[in-house]
């Protein structure tokens, strides 16, 4: 593990992330029962404050990504991590935490669905994509925060800033929802997220660079698997549903 960051908050052991996880589901398979004889909770003011802050928070991760990158000279064909307490060494390793603990608070996103008893948007795909993020960038951030890793975090981080967007219009009422007629290129953009990373991690797994392959293969079997997961959602959604 990566000395800098093992002593940090969630970082030093898998047991709190497991535990997270362990919670997460919890609330997913008990949640609805609970909420079976309740009214729907609302939360629009909760709901409005919660996208706002998670866009900001986006914004600032893609800046961080983007500006340290840029600084320390990142390419992006081929990038080591650097394990030095430079100062853009620590600057990309703090980003890479940061990004790895908005996953843990995007967990809400379903608790939030099961209260509104949106039971519907707690899909498969919806708790696939939350579960395993926890534990991939785990693993990031615990060996490898930085190098090759930042491509995504910064990408991923970009398009949340338009996806917390649009949850915010959202969350405003159904007065909003004639402007809300961009989902489908949302999904769209969320697709070409996942060509890009697809190609720029599996170009390292045919050319010699100092990043580790392990990690590199199980990011491109992960791509594939969410790239297949969205096509049908797609599809299910845009092209099977209009007809």
């Amino acid at each position: 593990s990566d000395p800098r960051t093992d002593p940090w908050p969630l970082v030093y052991s898998p047991l709190p992330v497991t535990l997270l996880f362990a919670s997460y589901l919890f609330v997913v398979v008990l949640g609805p029962s609970y909420m079976r004889q309740r009214r729907p909770l609302e939360l629009r003011g909760l709901l409005i404050a919660y996208n706002l802050a998670m866009m900001a928070l986006s914004s600032y991760m893609f800046y961080e990504f983007l500006v340290t990158s840029i600084l320390d000279n990142y390419s992006y064909l081929c990038q080591p991590v650097d394990y030095s307490r430079s100062e853009l060494g620590m600057r990309m390793a703090r980003v890479c935490w940061w990004f790895f603990f908005s996953k843990v608070i995007e967990l809400l996103d379903t608790v939030f669905f099961i209260l509104r008893k949106k039971q519907e948007q707690v899909t498969f795909l919806h708790v696939y994509h939350h579960g395993t993020m926890l534990f991939n960038w785990w693993s990031g951030v615990k060996y490898v925060p930085g190098g090759q890793a930042f491509f995504i975090g910064m990408l991923n981080s970009f398009v949340h800033i338009f996806m917390y967007g649009y949850y915010a219009l959202a969350s405003l009422g159904p007065q909003m929802h004639r402007y809300l007629w961009w989902k489908r290129y949302l999904t769209i953009m969320q697709l070409c997220q996942f060509v890009a990373i697809a190609a720029h991690t599996s170009y390292n797994l045919f050319t010699e660079c100092p990043f580790p392959d392990g990690f590199n293969t199980a990011v491109f079997l992960y791509i594939l698997s969410l790239m297949t997961l969205f096509l049908h959602f797609y599809y299910r959604t845009y092209i099977r549903g209009k007809q």
